[in-house]
């Protein structure tokens, strides 16, 4: 007789039949070995044979990891309550596909069901959704179209091509939807299918290629190039505010298209670098009675940012705004019918770098809440705006970092993520206004992000850790039980055997502070080995109890292909205090090599390391590092990737002001080039970079390579005609990139080369 069971079914059916729970790796794979073996014995006992079950799962590969469906499972996204807090709504896909399809769930966590099943799995991704009043119906964008769709799963298509529509948003009372197309903001009548624009503000890119982070519209109602606001209803429905940016008076900088149809496209695009005027960022109002758009009076738009605005339920309009440098920070409020805001709070530092800011209205409209810096520790502080000269109260923990802006119930109660008082976690918090002490909602280790309901008596909860994909998790208001709702990983996750994860600490060798890292070993650890090591990706806040997408699953492909992991809080990084945080100011590839230095010679002292058989990696400020520290300390790795390394201070970008200043300010930090020290070059280093990576032109480092070439150094260099700075999530250029990366470290660290 034989008998054929799925390994992984019986494991869920055993170990978890409602939704794994949260487990510890090692507790994981204990349990699973009881299964094992229980089930085994069973069979025997019967005079059975045991089903044979595979002892090791397949190898993973970066093509499994780029493969679809993923091992890895779609992560769950776009948590939004029902006005009556009876349902979430959210996308997402079960099967480990890309397309997600729009999901709801009850408040408790039961009655998990896709709406859209009448529209096949998979086409096009729902992009976003809102509720209507009624908490019966939402709207989602969904390919070119806007949908209808109720909770009995019905569908109905209400307009199309609206390809590149976004920021969805229903009119309070319900009855209008907006959304945001080709630079303009746009009215949808739901009575009657009208659909008219409220703004002629548009002009289109000057840009040929539908490529890159700044080939944004000459002028649009949308965010900046890095973020920021675009819109929002004021509570009566009888406002809109808008944040209106232009790019005209900005540089023309060309990103030559080599892949154009006929000859090179030069492809130009509106940049900047550090000391030329930035997009002018204003705010609006629009009056629906007469749809007249009026920007408001502001200062220096083109060097301060727009930070975010809200309405408050009285139909105040609050505006927070920061120079671009970060050095100032400014909250205004102002009526509908006011030609200019008023200044309500002013805060400057010099010393600040980029940094966390927001701010948000009490429920009762009475109060701001604002996310500052202004002590050691970021915090949550409270303005009273009746007082005649409101001064900040903080409202969370002094010793702990707040890492967001809170979500506010109408409960009155705030919740919002912060350490905790240990850096590598992301716990969700409650607190009110009286100042109380404030209660920690999630319990569980890891990254966790939390959507409380509009009542405040539930709240929906986005987690992930080192050895799981993000999960979306329901339950009460407090916590204490939260019931896992989603299982995005395919069954054949659980076979294997994921990095087992330590965080550890040192001392800094140049100074006082404690340093931290991250480190993944092989759950096997094999003490009479010595395994090379690297360090990577490289980035400021990486040592982080999460799953980081595609940077976590390379870095369990190299841990399973015999390499240990090791991520370092550099200078600049938060949790450690605001004194460490600001290390970083025009100091870029300084004292954060030096925490590089640190972490090295404490890796070095395990004894499973081989001290000789180290490497590097990391994109952007990452790859910034890498190219740094091998030409600053040569010989402290033997090898090292930089991808989209920004090895030039003349080339960056107009917000990294925040970081280096300008260039009539800091004109030490602009002469530090690469270039300068390519005769320093004497490990393996690999350049990746993207023709169309518009935050680091392929212009650095070009100039860069010139410079290795005419020195006699050698190195290695991996091309990607179309690909951006992001070219990690770009597919097919992430699997070919990430291929290289591997190829060059198995080459030089695994073959002798570093002995």
């Amino acid at each position: 007789m034989t008998i054929r069971l799925s390994l992984p079914a019986i494991e869920k059916a055993v170990l978890f039949p409602k939704g794994p729970p949260f487990l510890f790796p090692a507790l994981l794979r204990y349990l699973r070995r009881v299964v094992h073996v229980a089930f085994a014995t069973g069979f025997a006992a019967l005079g059975l044979a045991a089903p044979a079950f595979s002892a090791e799962p397949p190898a993973l590969t970066l093509d499994r990891i780029f493969d679809s469906p993923s091992l890895f499972g779609t992560p769950p996204s776009a948590p939004v309550w029902s006005p009556d807090s009876e349902h979430l709504a959210f996308v997402w896909n079960d099967a480990g596909q890309p397309q997600r399809g729009l999901w709801v769930v009850s408040r408790d966590g039961s009655g998990l069901r896709r709406l859209n099943v009448d529209q096949p799995a998979d086409t096009y991704s729902v992009r976003e959704i809102a509720w209507l009043p009624d908490a019966e119906s939402l709207l989602s964008l969904r390919g070119d179209a806007l949908w209808l769709t109720t909770l009995d799963g019905r569908s109905r298509r209400l307009a199309d091509s609206l390809n590149g529509a976004s920021d969805l948003a229903v009119a309070p009372g319900g009855g209008r939807v907006t959304w945001l197309r080709d630079g303009d903001l746009w009215l949808y009548d739901l009575d009657n299918g009208g659909l008219t624009a409220l703004t002629d503000v548009g002009i289109p890119s000057i840009s040929a290629l539908d490529a890159g982070r700044y080939r944004r519209p000459d002028r649009e109602i949308g965010p900046g190039i890095w973020g920021g606001p675009t819109y929002a209803w004021s509570p009566d429905g009888r406002y809109i505010a808008v944040h209106h940016v232009d790019r005209r008076g900005m540089r023309r900088v060309s990103f030559p298209d080599y892949l154009a149809p006929e000859d090179t496209d030069p492809n130009l695009v509106r940049r900047g670098y550090p000391g030329d005027p930035n997009e002018a960022r204003r705010v609006g109002i629009i009056p629906l009675a007469d749809r007249q758009l009026r920007l408001l009076d502001m200062q220096d738009a083109s060097a301060n940012q727009i930070v975010g605005f809200a309405w408050s339920e009285q139909g105040t309009l609050l505006v927070d705004v920061a120079s671009d440098t970060a050095v100032d920070r400014w909250l205004y409020t102002l009526q509908p019918q006011d030609a200019a805001p008023r200044q309500i709070w002013h805060h400057r530092r010099d010393s600040r770098i980029y940094t966390q800011f927001g701010a948000v209205w009490s429920a009762d409209g009475d109060d701001v809440v604002f996310l500052s810096d202004r002590e050691d520790h970021y915090g949550l502080y409270a303005l009273d705006v009746r007082a005649p000269e409101p001064e900040p109260r903080r409202l969370s923990h002094p010793d702990y970092d707040v890492l967001g802006l809170p979500r506010v119930a109408a409960s009155g109660d705030l919740y919002y993520p912060a350490t905790g008082g240990i850096p590598h976690h992301r716990q969700v918090y409650r607190a009110g206004l009286d100042g109380a002490e404030p209660a920690r909602v999630t319990r569980r280790p890891g990254h966790h992000d939390g959507y409380p309901s509009p009542d405040g008596r539930s709240i929906a909860v986005i987690s992930s850790d080192d050895a799981h994909p993000p999960e979306l998790r329901v339950g009460d208001a407090d916590g204490a039980f939260l019931r896992q709702v989603t299982e995005s990983p395919l069954p054949a996750f659980e076979q294997y055997e994921w990095a087992r994860t330590r965080y550890v600490s040192f001392p800094s060798e140049i100074d006082d502070y404690t340093l931290h890292a991250r480190i993944l070993e092989p759950p096997e650890l094999d003490p009479a080995r010595r395994y090379p090591v690297l360090f990577g990706p490289m980035y400021s806040n990486t040592v982080r109890n999460r799953w980081a997408g595609v940077y976590t699953e390379v870095q369990q492909l190299l841990v399973q292909q015999g390499y240990i992991v090791v991520q370092v809080d550099v200078r600049g990084s938060t949790g450690y205090g605001r004194a460490f945080r600001e290390e970083f100011l025009a100091n870029f590839a300084g004292e954060d090599i030096d925490d590089i230095a640190s972490a090295v010679r404490y890796v070095r002292t395990l004894p499973y390391v081989d001290p000789q058989r180290l490497g590097i990696w990391g994109s952007s400020y990452g790859g910034t590092l890498t190219v740094y520290t091998l030409l600053t300390r040569p010989g402290l790795f033997c090898a090292g990737v930089a991808g989209a390394s920004a090895v030039d201070p003349r080339y960056f970008g107009t917000d990294d002001v925040a970081i280096v200043r300008r260039p009539a300010d800091e004109p030490e930090i602009f002469a530090r080039r690469a270039a300068e020290l390519a005769a320093n070059l004497e490990d393996h280093l690999l350049l990746i970079h993207g023709l169309q990576d518009q935050v680091v032109p392929f212009r650095t480092v070009a100039i860069l390579a010139e410079a290795f070439i005419r020195e006699g150094r050698d190195f290695d260099f991996a091309i990607a005609p179309g690909a951006t700075h992001a070219w990690r999530s770009e597919s097919p250029y992430a699997r070919f990139l990430f291929g290289k990366l591997i190829e060059h470290f198995d080459r030089h660290l695994k073959s002798g080369d570093c002995l």
